[in-house]
């Protein structure tokens, strides 16, 4: 197993080193004997997402959460897991247990079409689109804040939202000195162990913070291991009006592989964990796993922002972003080809030998650039954002073969496949809030994104895939609200959104379209007291939206297929229910209805029109409710409920294809110990956290996720193609727990 200390190489000191130079050259240029005015630094703070978020009044259907309300939970799992009670989300677990690959779907939307920035920096990966929250082990207690935005939502950098975007912001500055030791521990071997540290604002402009992990769990489903090695570090300087951030995080993951799932129907009754990945037979025929079938990958973030105010009306912000990320996922396959892999034929002693069991890696090596510029101005009446956003990704895609029983004519490290993809992603918008009167606000927001996607050498499959592609996206927003009283807001909005194919996409089909989505967005905020009502009607109008068939490549990545149009409407329902001065209920709902308009496939070799149907992995409802009782203002006890129905797993609404619904329920307690002392004696702690978690309390059995397949059978009944049909299933732990001390200093 990889040293903890080996993700901090030389090249990653070199980096850093840089970066912190960079730094102090500015440190200096700016280091002028000010008043540090506290109330300033968290605003400042704020302008590094305010270009891509928005605020509660605003024509946006959104959640916003903070830094405490993830630490109520936060002992280990996913950033995904922790926001599951959320209106509209449902999540996933490929080991079952909320830790390494997860996986988070809005509004029934995959989370390829959801846009994450980290401190505005895109974070989609650029050529799969997907998010990877494996390679940010523990990022969740580097999380200041984060806002989810549902359907379209504002113009933000990178890959378009399709049905929600998560945009994130990093710990902020601290005034003060302080610390943390954090450790916990439970079901599947998981446990977390975590350190941070400030050193507050030394000489009133300058901080240092950091944080180190290690997150690592055995995982519910069989072999699932995850071992999760992570560090925050960040240098800042700030004044009145000025805010420089230095940052680099970094993530290693090595997780073995569980996305195979389950489709043997036998075995999800009575053998739920079972993990075939890594299978195979020895000479003697017996069963064995290959003890390395690991995904092994590493990814640097470095970070340099820079927010000036010139007056009470101009500020500005810049950003600069490197992300270097390479690994492989290694595999033991049994019977391959020759072909499959340019070896040549052997002949021995008369005996032709063309195939061979061995062992592979496939390789990602990439290097992706990012420049983010705004420029805001705001009065009484108006907030006007300019931005642009500019990204370039240089990524190599090889395999190896690094063990073969017959090797042919093939040396160490000869690479079976070699490719490269560029792509270059450039954006412009401008976004403004206009302040009517005091009862109507207005909201304009129009961007331009140009996207170019080149390709070149060959496929895993040995195809050569060459794709040139050049895109144009026009996407503008409106919207209007109105304050009806103190209590209560209207929304109404529209947006317009535009979003390229992903690498996978190309790969199935070079002709696929981009997908085009029309957002229509209805709303109502109450607020009356500490009670809440929020209510929300969505329609979403698509056209080639590139929707999961259900189907996985040979490497567990999701296929999806242009639907032509399609739609999704809504109502989203959420409130906060003070109950009494001790006891509230937050519940949500959403009832939807996804549908393609019109579905034709190609099924037991004829053409055939099944009308419309539901769109895959969209649930007709979703609902959460937590009921959080604080008996005594330092302990909080919740009850965490999630239902989701029933769905497909493809757009044929086949019956092997579906998703049961299921209800869960969580148990969340917080209590925080604080110590005094007197003049004469100061304690080492200020206060111990402790916090304990039951997940699925009532041992349901059930799963979140999936996959269907068909294929062709044309040997079972000569002169007829039959198609043959098949699902798989991601299980999910029944009941299990994790229990955390936190010991802040």
């Amino acid at each position: 197993m990889t040293s903890f200390y080996s993700i901090i190489n030389y090249n990653r000191l070199k980096n850093l080193f840089v970066f912190l130079s960079l730094f102090a050259l500015t440190y200096c240029a700016f280091s002028q004997e000010k008043v540090q005015d506290s109330t300033k630094v968290e605003k400042l703070d704020e302008v590094l997402v305010k270009a891509v978020r928005v605020d509660a009044n605003a024509p946006i259907t959104h959640s916003n959460v903070t830094k405490k309300q993830l630490a109520k939970r936060n002992l280990g799992q996913d950033i995904p897991m922790l926001l599951n009670y959320l209106p509209s989300v449902v999540t996933t677990s490929d080991a079952g247990a909320g830790i390494g690959y997860t996986g988070i779907r809005v509004r029934g939307v995959s989370s390829q079409s959801t846009n994450v920035t980290i401190n505005g920096i895109p974070y989609n990966d650029a050529e799969s689109l997907g998010t990877f929250w494996v390679n940010l082990g523990d990022f969740a207690s580097s999380v200041e804040s984060l806002q989810l935005q549902r359907g379209v939502g504002t113009s933000t950098n990178g890959s378009g939202a399709f049905g929600a975007s998560i945009n994130v912001l990093t710990d902020a500055v601290s005034t003060e000195s302080n610390g943390e030791i954090s450790n916990a521990f439970g079901s599947y071997n998981t446990r977390k162990h975590t350190l941070k540290f400030s050193t507050g604002l030394l000489n009133e402009h300058f901080e240092i913070a950091g944080r180190l992990s290690n997150v690592s769990s055995d995982g519910y489903i069989d072999r699932a291991a995850t071992d999760l090695k992570s560090f925050f570090l960040q240098g800042s300087y700030v004044d009145d009006n000025t805010l420089i951030k230095a940052i680099t995080f970094s993530g290693k993951e090595i997780t073995y592989q569980s996305w195979n799932g389950l489709e043997d129907v036998d075995k999800l009754e009575n053998d739920r964990t079972y993990n075939s990945a890594g299978e195979y037979k020895d000479d003697a025929g017996n069963k064995r796993f290959y003890d390395n079938e690991v995904d092994n990958y590493s990814q640097d973030h470095y970070q340099l922002h820079w927010n000036q105010r010139y007056n009470n009306q101009w500020s500005t912000t810049l950003g600069l972003n490197y992300t270097y990320g390479r690994g492989y996922f290694e595999q033991y396959k049994e019977d391959q080809k020759f072909n499959d892999y340019g070896f040549e034929t052997l002949d021995f002693n008369g005996e032709v030998i063309d195939q061979t069991d061995l062992i592979r890696r496939r390789w990602l090596d990439n290097d992706f650039y990012v420049f983010n510029a705004n420029v805001n101005y705001k009065d009484n009446q108006l907030d006007l954002i300019f931005g642009g956003s500019f990204s370039h990704y240089d990524g190599d895609h090889f395999g190896e073969v690094i063990w073969a029983e017959f090797a042919s004519q093939s040396e160490i490290r000869d690479r079976y496949y070699d490719g490269n993809s560029l792509k270059n992603d450039l954006s412009v918008f401008s976004k403004a809030y206009y302040k009517l009167n005091d009862k109507l606000n207005l909201f304009g927001d129009l961007q331009v994104r140009t996207v170019n996607y080149k390709t070149y050498g060959t496929t895993s499959d040995l195809i050569t895939f060459e794709i040139d592609k050049n895109f144009t996206f026009f996407n503008p927003k409106v919207g209007v609200s109105f304050k009806l009283n103190t209590q209560n807001n209207l929304y109404a909005s529209y947006a317009r959104a535009n979003r390229e194919p992903n690498r996978t996409d190309f790969e199935s089909n070079e002709h696929i379209e981009p997908e085009q989505l029309n957002d229509f967005e209805l709303g109502w905020r109450h607020k009356n007291g500490n009670f809440t009502f929020n209510a929300n009607i969505y329609y979403m109008s698509y056209n080639e939206q590139l929707v999961l068939s259900g189907t996985l490549d040979d490497v567990g990545n999701p296929i999806r297929t242009n639907s032509g149009k399609s739609y999704r409407l809504g109502l989203e329902l959420e409130a906060v229910i003070p109950v009494t001065s001790k006891l509230t209920l937050q519940p949500n709902m959403t009832i939807s209805t996804n549908k393609n308009k019109e579905t034709i496939i190609l099924f037991d070799d004829k053409l055939q029109n099944l009308g419309k149907t539901d769109i895959s992995f969209s649930p007709e409802v979703v609902a959460a409710n937590a009921i959080v009782f604080q008996p005594i203002e330092n302990l909080q006890i919740a009850l965490l409920s999630k239902f989701v129905s029933e769905q497909y797993m493809s757009n044929t609404e086949a019956n092997v294809s579906k998703l049961d619904g299921y209800f869960t329920n969580d148990f969340n307690v917080n209590y925080e110990l604080f110590f005094s002392g007197d003049e004469a004696s100061s304690p080492v702690f200020e206060s111990v956290v402790f916090t304990g978690l039951v997940n699925n309390i009532f041992n349901v059995e059930y799963e979140s996720n999936g996959y269907y397949y068909t294929y062709d059978d044309d040997w079972s009944n000569p002169g007829t193609i039959d198609t043959i049909e098949g699902a798989g299933f991601y299980p999910q732990a029944t009941t299990n727990f994790l229990l955390g001390a936190t010991l802040k200093f």
